[in-house]
């Protein structure tokens, strides 16, 4: 999608450091850190909400073990970590494309928002 900034980073039209990058989803610092450890795991596909992701549930798992693999990479597996995808202006979610958030080295608060 041409004005998607997910978009726009996976096409490097806006440089971003990537901590993980394969041929499905690329993860970027999240440039407004909620947590020490803040990262966005994002499809290169342009899918506009968790609610448009019908017959993805193979790019769903990879981003778990994505993440999975992330949180051990950068030191918050141990203590634990959140991964989480906001859904819809409700639930929270500021762009347009799917992405989940991968939070950790802090304690995190329940519920939460």
């Amino acid at each position: 999608m041409a004005d998607c900034v997910f978009c726009k980073i996976v096409a490097r039209e806006i440089p971003a450091e990537l901590l993980h990058e394969d041929e499905r989803v690329i993860a970027i610092p999240d440039i407004s850190p909620q947590a020490p450890t803040h990262v966005l795991i994002v499809p290169r596909r342009h899918i506009a909400s968790l609610m448009d992701a019908e017959g993805t549930a193979d790019l769903y798992g990879h981003i778990v073990d994505v993440g999975r693999r992330l949180a051990q990479r950068l030191g918050v597996a141990n203590g634990g970590f959140r991964l989480l995808v906001n859904t819809g202006s409700d639930g929270g979610q500021a762009v347009p494309h799917v992405h989940f958030h991968l939070l950790g080295g802090r304690a995190l608060g329940w519920p939460p928002g």
